[in-house]
């Protein structure tokens, strides 16, 4: 079965080590909080506010020792008047057998405020 695993953090600058580096602790909270190898994910997309410029967040993805060969995407998201800025969003199509109820998704800075219904941590 595949499943998505989403995910969500936000930056304090548009840099691109910020971006990078925040990508990469949120892909790797990701995968630790759900038991994810990287052979065990089909594909990843990410996604920026329209604010972020600085670096595609997938370089920090394949830059992940293992990581080197799944599949990333990036994209923008809507800007929608009022939404939350400087974010970063991932979703994680992983081959599992945990249940759609165990699945632990992760939202790190000012992304808690996202889905706070969701926060196991």
């Amino acid at each position: 079965m595949i499943r998505g695993i989403r995910g969500a953090t936000t930056i304090i600058e548009d840099s691109a080590s910020h971006i990078l580096l925040e990508t990469e602790k949120l892909v790797l909270a990701m995968a630790k909080e759900n038991d994810i190898k990287p052979e065990d994910v089909a594909s990843v997309i990410v996604s920026t506010t329209t604010d972020i410029a600085g670096a595609f967040p997938a370089k920090a993805v394949r830059s992940i020792p293992e990581w080197t060969y799944v599949p990333v995407m990036c994209t923008h998201e809507m800007d929608v008047p009022g939404a939350i800025t400087m974010c970063i969003r991932v979703l994680m199509h992983v081959n599992t057998e945990k249940s759609q109820r165990d699945v632990h998704h992760v939202y790190l800075n000012e992304a808690k405020k996202l889905r706070p219904d969701l926060i196991t941590t």
